[in-house]
């Protein structure tokens, strides 16, 4: 198991409340931040590659994906 936090006035601060019992063992070892990709990164690799699309097909995806009325 493991749980998420980090240092604030030289504490460590668990993100969620943690339960464990009083002298139970821990390691706390610093980890690399995460950096969110936008998502046109994300999807870089397919972003264009789609072509001979209907005009409309932004507004109307779920009536060519699924058949439901056009809008």
């Amino acid at each position: 198991m493991s749980f998420e936090g980090h240092i604030q006035d030289g504490v460590v601060v668990f993100d969620e409340p943690v339960s464990l019992p009083e002298g139970t063992v821990v390691r706390v070892e610093p980890v690399e931040p995460r950096q969110r990709k936008t998502l046109a990164e994300r999807y870089r690799n397919v972003i264009g590659t789609a072509a001979n699309l209907p005009e409309d097909m932004a507004r109307n995806h779920d009536h060519y994906l699924h058949g439901t009325p056009k809008q």
